[in-house]
């Protein structure tokens, strides 16, 4: 197969005439073309006259050897399958989280017929739907079924984005499972791809109910909270779930996928002796602008245009004084949401549907933080700085899940606002108007302001004085990372931390990937233990 990449065409063209292109524009004989299928579609909007799509094809033909020396930006490429070794474990391994890292490291080991255990804190994802919707709505915040905890993790509240930095052959069964799990199918192809939130709490059902058609077991409201360690090895764990009641399972092999919110779990883990490091993130807040401006400043006179979906962004930048700056999960049409998992804190992120139809863009703005910023050398000190800004907001936002909110224009003058301008902030428990600078360090304050005024430089009209600012976004990656070694296990033998939690991935794909990267070292594993156990016995008679 040949996949030839940087084809121009027009807005307009009818993407179920790929032959006929490749007949035309590529020249190919129309006798020697096989078959023909859209392997990447993005937009290039960088002439705001002349917007059009990139795009590259998968072509199966005849003499493509032949074709592969004429034919300009190709390829030869092979289809990818992804397979997986059949196994049983004499006790199930038990994966802890049912977030991207869990639940494709669960949907891994169940193919391979290991028939997993899962327990997640939160709920299922329609009863998580109900206690979001509830809490948004004025009610109480549960603390284990919220934006963070529960069935799909914190990315099922989310744009559900696709993108990723990492060049893995494992992200192509990623998104073949979404698509075969009901995701849109243009995943597959688009260069930004993502799913919606509305649509990734019906895939995330349709995996679940795989994993237990394949022998894997799912217990909701179940926490871990404890590790039964002997000689260094995990013999057990215990587990708590919603009526308070505790059981020990007997399991060999425990994946840590608790994502980076599940605090109390890493603490547990931190006081049984796991090694723990300090690891830099990320803090800030989310900008609003109307979605029509993001459109026109990127699409130009093509802005209406119907083949375009709404427009998005990304901008990065390094002030003089060296803390860089970047934006991080740009929702377009979206909304930000109160992504709170405990009382008397404050939190935002940014989440958006398929079709991304709502009035809003928002972003995070974030800038890095260092274990130099971090309140002391421990560890999870990082806990503690996130917790301090966390509470500030709640304070300063009136101590009712509001959210402390400055336009651009008063942030950039170190003042307060009082009221709104023409851009509606869309959190979903209401803002306090105010100084955003009162729940955020100074440093990071100081960055944002010369960020906001080079973005503004990359993207006329970015620090617009009427933008809203809400904060603190403080969740977009885990201040920790559990050590693990080349076998993806801690000091402690037979356990697996992965995913975004133990601070091995920053995304729905990565996170997916390193899981399953788990999961196949534990396949390894129980076949090596099998092959030992032949040898052993062969030996014995």
């Amino acid at each position: 197969m040949i996949r030839v990449s940087n084809i121009k065409v027009p807005l307009g063209f009818d993407f179920g005439d790929l032959w006929g292109l490749c007949v035309r524009q590529l020249k190919i004989p129309e006798k020697s073309l096989i078959s023909v299928k859209l392997s990447k579609k993005s937009v290039d909007a960088r002439r705001k006259s002349d917007v059009h799509f990139i795009i590259s094809v998968d072509i199966s033909a005849k003499g493509e050897q032949k074709l592969l020396k004429q034919l300009k930006n190709a390829v030869s490429v092979e289809e990818y399958i992804y397979k997986v070794s059949q196994v049983s474990a004499e006790k199930p391994p038990v994966v802890v989280g049912f977030g991207p890292a869990g639940m494709f490291a669960a949907l891994v080991l169940a193919m391979a017929g290991a028939k997993p255990i899962v327990l997640e804190r939160g709920q299922d994802v329609d009863s998580r739907v109900k206690a979001v919707e509830n809490f948004q709505s004025g009610g109480r915040l549960n603390p284990e079924s919220n934006v963070q905890f529960g069935e799909g993790g914190a990315g099922t509240f989310s744009d559900g984005k696709l993108t990723t930095g990492i060049k893995d052959s494992r992200c192509r069964f990623v998104f073949e499972e979404f698509v075969s799990h009901g995701a849109p199918e243009d995943i597959l192809t688009n260069a930004k791809p993502h799913i919606g939130t509305d649509k990734l709490k019906e895939t995330v059902k349709a995996i679940r109910e795989e994993i237990i058609s394949l022998g894997g077991t799912i217990l909701f409201e179940t926490q871990l909270t404890n590790i039964i360690v002997a000689n260094s090895f995990i013999h057990g764990i215990t587990v708590k779930d919603k009526y308070d009641k505790e059981k020990d399972i007997e399991t060999d092999a425990l994946i840590l996928s608790i994502g980076h919110s599940a605090r109390d779990t890493i603490e547990m883990l931190y006081g049984k002796g796991i090694n723990m490091m300090q690891k830099p993130f990320s803090v800030g807040a989310r900008i609003e602008h109307p979605q029509e401006y993001i459109n026109s400043v990127q699409y130009g006179e093509y802005k209406n245009h119907p083949k375009l979906k709404a427009a998005d962004y990304k901008l990065a930048c390094h002030p003089p004084h060296g803390r860089g700056a970047y934006t991080f999960c740009m929702c377009p049409g979206g909304t930000v949401v109160c992504a709170s998992s405990q009382k008397g804190g404050v939190v935002t992120n940014g989440m958006s549907e398929y079709a991304r139809d709502k009035e809003n863009a928002n972003s995070a703005i974030l800038v890095g933080v260092e274990p130099a910023d971090f309140p002391s050398e421990h560890p999870l000190s990082g806990f503690q700085l996130q917790r301090e800004i966390e509470e500030k907001a709640f304070k300063f936002g009136g101590s009712d899940y509001s959210a402390p909110a400055t336009l651009v224009g008063d942030f950039l003058k170190g003042q307060k606002s009082t009221k709104l301008g023409s851009v509606k902030p869309s959190f979903t428990t209401g803002v306090t108007m105010g100084d955003i600078s009162e729940a955020l360090p100074q440093k990071v304050v100081n960055t944002m302001r010369d960020a906001l005024v080079q973005m503004d430089k990359k993207l006329k009209g970015f620090a617009m004085d009427e933008a809203v600012l809400t904060a603190p976004e403080t969740r977009s990656s885990s201040p920790v990372r559990i050590l693990r070694d080349e076998f993806y296990q801690t000091n402690i033998r037979g356990l697996y931390p992965c995913g975004e939690g133990a601070g091995y991935a920053g995304g729905i794909v990565s996170a997916a990937v390193d899981g399953i990267r788990v999961a196949e070292e534990i396949i390894k594993k129980y076949l090596k233990d099998k092959a030992s156990h032949i040898f052993n016995t062969i030996k014995k008679e």
